[in-house]
């Protein structure tokens, strides 16, 4: 054990040093305030069945939605929001109920409780969370179903986006109910699978762990019993993102790409509001994976809160970066006219690879108690260190 930690201690304290310096990012997060709880715009949805991951639910349904004929019947869209956020902070930032109003589509945003993650997370990392028919998953599929019952929503058109734990659990959505969505967005997520315990979704936000793009595949492809259609999928990403780190988003298509089993993709490269814009198509011609990749923005939602496109407000995770997400993943899946884009050559170099471009997962110094532990032991015991972290930010119980 001694030669082992001598020769590995590097890579171990490495990693240690990451998950306890995010696990104190989250403890600082957990004693801020909460988001606003004005419901603005949005209604609570009072029941919608077992609720076996107790979320709340709220809707928003604009004025003159739909008709009685089924052929007018709306696209619905699920909304997720993201760490420290509600339903209301998310829609007022990402400005869905006000394109709800222009486009005329139905909205349903779940909600994480302050009681099930102190940080309100959805908890995506969590097995008991991330299966067909249990925990969240079968929460927000309960609620799609009380939308579809209780107003004219076309069931062919549903589709579903969430931001960073949002994002995560679009991912679970997408993979544990594939015939339900037609479309899917993920901003600043990470791919279905990823994780089994908080240690491991911190591993994976830096990029580290992962299986091959193959067995990610396998994951969806035995989540359901669903064998296809599949549906599309839109991955957005800052390229300076220090909380997701943006190696996940090419894991997440890579995932996909599995999925379909497709040998010859053929990728098409755009520049749309500033944004490189990449494109697959399955074997119809479809466009099956879109992926945007937004120079130097963080964490968070891209927004464009001036100009004729305008949609809604930037506030912390909700960043004005000259391109709206909201609009664009709109346009993706049909609810919108499509934006203008600029063709630009396909560059296949490893300098222009979009993973070996990404940067190298931040590196933190560590704590002073942790250091101690080490030399008074003369190795690393990583589970009781990453424990006590995991109690110290309200994660653990």
């Amino acid at each position: 054990m001694i030669g082992w930690a001598s020769a590995h201690g590097g890579t171990v304290m490495t990693k240690l040093h990451s998950t306890i310096a995010q696990l104190g990012k989250f403890r600082a997060l957990s004693l801020q305030p909460p988001p606003p709880s004005d419901r603005g715009r949005l209604s609570n949805m009072e029941d919608f069945g077992s609720n076996s991951g107790a979320l709340r639910a709220r809707y928003y349904i604009p004025k003159g939605l739909g008709g009685s004929d089924r052929s007018q019947h709306a696209p619905l869209v699920v909304v997720l929001h993201g760490c420290t956020q509600n339903a209301h902070a998310y829609d007022h930032g990402s400005g869905w109920s006000q394109l709800a109003d222009e486009l005329g589509f139905a909205l349903l945003f779940p909600e994480q409780r302050h009681a099930n993650n102190p940080n309100r997370c959805f908890n995506w990392f969590a097995p008991g969370d991330s299966a067909r028919d249990a925990g969240e998953p079968l929460s927000i599929r309960q609620m799609i179903a009380a939308m579809v019952g209780a107003h004219p929503i076309d069931e062919a058109r549903i589709y579903v986006t969430g931001l960073s734990a949002g994002g995560a659990m679009t991912s679970i959505m997408l993979a544990t109910y594939p015939e339900l969505f037609a479309g899917g967005a993920i901003i600043a997520g990470l791919p279905y699978g990823a994780a089994a315990s908080v240690p491991e979704a911190f591993a994976r936000m830096r990029g580290e762990g992962y299986p091959d793009d193959e067995v990610l595949g396998a994951l969806i492809r035995s989540a359901s019993d669903h064998a296809g259609p599949w549906p599309t999928i839109s991955v957005w990403q800052g390229d300076a993102d220090r909380t997701v780190h943006a190696s996940n988003a090419e894991r997440i298509i890579a995932q996909w790409q599995a999925v379909h089993e497709k040998d010859d993709w053929e990728l098409e490269t755009r520049i749309v509001d500033g944004a490189r814009q990449r494109l697959w198509r399955d074997r119809d011609g479809r466009v099956a994976i879109e992926a945007y990749e937004v120079t130097g923005m963080g964490h968070g939602t891209p927004l464009a809160v001036s100009g004729p496109e305008a949609c809604g407000v930037a506030s912390p995770y909700m960043l004005d970066a000259g391109i709206s997400s909201t609009r664009h993943i709109a346009a993706f899946w049909g609810l919108a006219e499509e934006a203008r884009a600029i063709p630009v050559e396909v560059q296949t170099s490893e300098q222009n690879d979009p993973i070996a471009r990404v940067r190298d997962p931040i590196q933190f110094p560590l704590p002073n108690s942790a250091t101690q532990s080490r030399q008074a032991s003369g190795r690393v015991n990583v589970g009781a260190i990453i424990e006590q972290a995991l109690r110290r930010a309200g994660i653990m119980r």
